[in-house]
């Protein structure tokens, strides 16, 4: 089970930390990522965390957003910085056995936090 939480309103040039908390061993277990979907606009992958650590970002969130895990709250976390206006969406994590990239390959997902940034 994946459980989004911490998205809200916030002027641009602000901040926002997500959280997704995943149950059992999902954290350990599992390839993550983040993807958001705007209104009228395609499903993006934004940021994807493999088993062995290495990150991935779409190119717009580069160097302003950082996939991390937590493992003490059993949480996938989304550090948001500089955000944009055009950064606006539902945000979903995401958890997959084989590879859950940007691309895709992900089963699994939660039921999205929304993001406004205007």
């Amino acid at each position: 089970q994946l459980v989004e939480s911490g998205g809200g309103a916030v002027q641009a040039g602000g901040s926002l930390t997500l959280s997704c908390e995943a149950s059992g061993d999902t954290l350990s277990s599992f390839s993550l990522a983040w993807f958001r979907q705007g209104v009228d606009k395609k499903r993006e992958g934004v940021a994807c965390i493999a088993l062995d650590g290495r990150t991935g970002y779409t190119d717009s969130v580069k160097g302003r957003f950082t996939i991390s895990k937590d493992p003490a709250k059993k949480a996938l976390v989304l550090q948001m910085d500089s955000l944009k206006p055009e950064d606006t969406s539902m945000y979903y994590c995401a958890a997959g056995v084989y590879g859950c990239t940007l691309t895709g390959g992900c089963p699994f997902w939660g039921q999205g936090t929304q993001v406004t940034v205007s």
